[in-house]
């Protein structure tokens, strides 16, 4: 390594960004290349720095596989932050692999960092946490622990278990002290203030009740029988039974659930299921049908009975019934949930993300921009979208991903 290379490398790793491009913005040899990619990629200009670091791996010889891993492993950092899911994970296997068989140990954990982290964006939580498993945190420098933390903080967090996120944020927390990177400090205190905020909403005849995190755990935890409207499913810690795709019967079920333990009304039932300003005899008969179909859903749950006014809801073993909604209910909140993480995502990772199809995504997305609630910007592929973070609560529970008992 000549001079000038080592001391752009060492201005990077100070963050002195524009003292290391000073050094080599003239020079277009693979490690100039490359270390010009990944201080473009640290000043946001991230198409540049990728078509510099495709360069740089372009540029190093047959026998440098160590740093052309390297600037796939950079490439991959890229396209994570920059919300780009659709890239295959192939690549940066690859790099990791090479990374490993050359005892570039460190390089080697940050791809399974990158790669656990990809995985708990798209909802594969099983996955992320077999990535993060694979890596021992006691033996990484403070900037790698604490991405290891935070992953591991990520992954908890939507898996609802409020004290194992609390033990991993204070280890992130700690990592970070040691690391002296303000980025990553700000990091750490984002998840701490997720943990805090609200995360739903407790719904009944008492009234109206906000729930951070740990509440939701412990409603999980109760044995109540939950109507999930965050996630359209019901549930009671051991079971769980999805509605998402059967919306008439998930708003019957959220109605009574909400009536409980009194009954509901044929004619107010009608009105909430089937938009229906008036109840005619029609729709009581496809009241009693779709009932009916309700009833064998919640077999294991509950009963529905016919009342003299309508229906009521009754639990297995009386056990309480709780509906517990997102804290903010409008249309198209699963969108606005991945956006509300302040990054841009393109509609096609939304759409990974979502599990959903892309002109699905992308006709929310115009919906929402309509209203004022998301911006775009670019064109064609290139096009992003962005919001402000929803103030004053958290998305995880409307992100895809198993809960307890899921």
């Amino acid at each position: 390594m000549d001079s000038l290379i080592a001391a752009a490398a060492r201005a990077l790793a100070a963050g002195d960004l524009l003292g290391a491009l000073n050094r080599v913005a003239l020079r277009d040899d693979a490690p100039a290349l490359a270390l010009r990619g990944i201080a473009m990629a640290r000043l946001g200009d991230f198409a540049r720095a990728k078509t510099l670091l495709k360069n740089a791996a372009r540029a190093f010889g047959p026998k440098e596989a160590v740093a052309r891993a390297r600037c796939l492993l950079a490439e991959a950092e890229i396209a994570l932050v920059s919300r780009d899911l659709a890239t295959p994970a192939k690549a940066l296997d690859a790099a990791r692999a090479t990374l490993e068989r050359h005892g570039d140990r460190l390089n080697a954990a940050h791809a399974r960092h990158l790669e656990g982290r990809r995985l708990l964006l798209i909802g594969r939580l099983d996955d992320a946490e077999a990535a993060l498993a694979a890596v021992d945190p006691a033996t990484l420098p403070p900037a790698l622990r604490t991405a290891h933390e935070l992953a591991a903080v990520g992954i908890a967090i939507r898996r609802v278990r409020t004290e194992e996120a609390r033990a991993a944020l204070a280890r992130a927390g700690q990592a970070a002290g040691d690391a002296d990177i303000p980025a990553l400090t700000a990091e750490v205190e984002t998840a701490f203030r997720v943990l805090e905020a609200p995360a739903a909403r407790l719904v009944g005849g008492s009234g109206e009740r906000l729930l951070k995190l740990k509440d939701v755990e412990a409603l999980l935890a109760s044995g109540a029988v939950v109507i999930d409207a965050c996630r359209y499913a019901v549930r009671d810690g051991r079971r769980t039974t999805s509605l998402a795709t059967r919306p008439v019967l998930f708003a019957l079920l959220r109605a009574l659930g909400e009536a409980w333990p009194d009954d509901m009304g044929r004619d107010a039932l009608v009105k909430s299921a089937f938009r229906a300003k008036e109840a005619d005899e029609s729709h009581r008969a496809r009241l009693r049908v779709e009932m009916g179909r309700l009833r064998a859903e919640l077999r294991p749950f509950a009963d529905i009975v016919a009342t003299k006014q309508g229906f009521a809801l009754v639990p297995a073993d009386k056990r309480p019934v709780a509906v517990m909604a997102p804290p903010v209910e409008e249309s198209h909140a699963d969108v606005l949930a991945f956006l509300a993480d302040g990054e841009s995502w393109s509609s096609s990772a939304l759409a990974l993300a979502l599990g959903a199809s892309q002109r699905t995504v992308q006709r929310a997305l115009e919906e929402l921009a309509a209203a004022g609630k998301v911006q775009p910007y670019g064109l064609g592929r290139a096009r992003r979208w962005t919001t402000p973070p929803l103030a004053g609560f958290t998305t995880t529970l409307l992100l895809p991903g198993p809960l307890p008992g899921g």
